[in-house]
């Protein structure tokens, strides 16, 4: 149940989240959780595609289902009209990185308008931009001449658990181990007094990946689903 425990742990501490059980199932409904509507799982399958059932009349049909890629996968296989959509990771730790950070700081919110530029130009895909809803502040590293070269944004983070999301590098400036130095550096800020930190990647980001890995990270496969049914 650890895997399970965690993602509801994380979601019920959130802004708005609204928990809903049933004996042997909990589903945590939480608007804009790391971008998505979500409904965030714990318990056994036939439960929870009961409780489902009643949630979505509550919720709409923008919420998606989330948790452990096994439980969500099981869940689909019980409900016709569900379909499981992405499959990721989620990456944690609970002990400080440490090492070397490259001169990474956290940026003042003027200093925001250049982080959109480089997520724009390096990252358009990001879950985290700034000002979006559980976006509280973003890290950077820049070069000599001050122009800034990677960033990553403490987001949707809770009492217990530290989030970090929106990492990103200049094109140019990829391969020299900015990343993985500015990921310690808000890993290590997000720490601070919290149980964990942790962060979403998509497995074809294999470099990210791979950086995750380097810094201690413990992957645990997760998955998202899309609702297909129309709630009466």
């Amino acid at each position: 149940m650890l895997d399970q425990d965690l993602f509801v742990d994380w979601a019920a501490a959130a802004p708005g989240a609204r928990v809903f059980r049933k004996p042997g199932a909990t589903v945590v409904a939480c608007a804009d959780l790391a971008h998505w509507d979500r409904l965030v799982m714990a318990g056994d399958p036939d439960a929870l595609a009961a409780l489902i059932r009643e949630v979505v009349p509550e919720t709409g049909p923008s919420f998606r289902p989330f948790g452990p890629e096994d439980l969500v996968t099981a869940v689909a296989d019980r409900m016709p009209d569900l379909e499981v959509s992405a499959r990721f990771a989620w990456m944690d730790r609970d002990s400080p990185v440490g090492g070397t950070t490259a001169g990474a700081v956290w940026l003042t919110e003027a200093e925001w308008p250049e982080v959109t530029e480089l997520l724009k130009e390096s990252f358009s895909d990001s879950y985290a931009w700034p000002g979006a809803s559980g976006v509280e502040r973003w890290a950077g590293v820049r070069d000599q001449d001050g122009r800034l070269l990677a960033v990553a944004a403490d987001a949707w983070s809770t009492p217990a658990i530290g989030f970090m999301a929106g990492v990103a590098t200049r094109r140019e400036a990829r391969g020299r181990g900015l990343a993985a130095a500015l990921c310690a550096f808000a890993a290590d800020e997000l720490l601070a007094g919290r149980d964990r930190v942790a962060l979403l990647a998509d497995y074809d980001n294999t470099a990210a990946v791979a950086t995750y890995r380097k810094l201690g990270f413990v992957t645990r496969p997760v998955a998202a689903a899309r609702q297909t049914f129309v709630a009466v």
